[in-house]
């Protein structure tokens, strides 16, 4: 098992948390209805697994996130609230799980993500490709956005993730350059940067997170922009970042809700073709909006 960093935040060095990000309570029949699905066939969402404040009202709305390759995750990233250690053997039967669960769903735009699986060869692609295929074969209507991870510089295995036919293509960045060694010590980001840019060349619409309130300036949020947008990244979403407990990462900032809009105007001028801003939004927050 690996040890996430212990950082110090006591009552008194906390921010408190302001009344723009409080949430609904997860309720109603389609909420209700998309849990039984996702129990009932075994699956993994990062909307249960990374404690997501929008799960309500994307599962209310018959929508989620599904997280392949298992829940845990061979990365320690210190903001991350999915399982840390070394995972199981994936489960070749999930691909079809997926698809099934997708199509009785009814959704018309699916999110697919997954944790990081350094420890196999190929970190998962050919999982990631089947689990495509199968979503399209079962569902031909369904448009397909994947979150996929780092490849740690495995140019073919991220060629084998994204060449099975879907629509949108997304690799956070999560943060500035500057806070990489404390939030993702096992990335880098040029190698992120550089991933961006080939499923580009692929011939994707590429698309991009970035989290705020973890100790980063404006010029450096103006930066990364400016990175995405040369290496040709289409769509950037940036929401706060929420510590999911006491052993992760404390929250530097609460940022408010009009720096965000102002991220979202200069995102737009800088060449972003969408962007989406605000305080509790997440990678795949609107996410059938970024097909087309």
């Amino acid at each position: 098992m690996i040890d996430l960093p212990i950082v110090e935040n006591t009552a008194e060095t906390r921010p408190k948390r302001p009344e723009w990000l409080k949430v609904r309570l997860p309720m109603g029949e389609n909420y209700r209805n998309v849990r039984s699905i996702v129990d009932d066939f075994n699956l993994h969402t990062i909307c249960q697994s990374g404690n997501c404040p929008n799960m309500g009202e994307c599962w209310g709305a018959g929508t989620a996130t599904f997280m392949i390759l298992g829940n845990v995750c061979t990365r320690s990233c210190s903001f991350c609230a999915v399982k840390t250690g070394r995972p199981n053997e994936y489960d070749e039967d999930e691909p079809r799980r997926v698809a099934e669960a997708i199509w009785l769903m009814r959704v018309k735009h699916a999110v697919i993500t997954s944790v990081n699986r350094d420890e196999l060869q190929d970190r998962g692609a050919e999982i990631w490709y089947q689990t495509v295929r199968a979503v399209k074969e079962r569902c031909p209507e369904t448009t397909i956005e994947t979150l996929i991870p780092d490849t740690k510089g495995n140019w073919e295995a991220l060629e084998r993730m994204i060449s099975a036919g879907q629509e949108v293509v997304s690799h956070n960045m999560e943060t500035v350059p500057s806070l990489y060694r404390k939030v993702r010590p096992q990335a880098k980001y040029e190698r992120s940067l550089e991933q961006i840019q080939r499923i580009k060349a692929f011939g994707k619409r590429t698309k991009s997170g970035v989290m705020v309130g973890l100790g980063e300036t404006k010029e450096e949020m103006f930066q990364i922009m400016d990175d995405l947008v040369a290496h040709g990244c289409d769509i950037l979403t940036i929401g706060q970042y929420l510590q999911p407990t006491k052993m992760h990462i404390a929250v530097a900032e609460y940022v408010h809700p009009d720096v965000f809009a102002e991220y979202k105007e200069v995102g737009l001028q800088k060449g972003f073709q969408y962007v989406e801003s605000g305080p509790l939004v997440r990678s795949s927050y609107h996410a059938e909006r970024h097909v087309f």
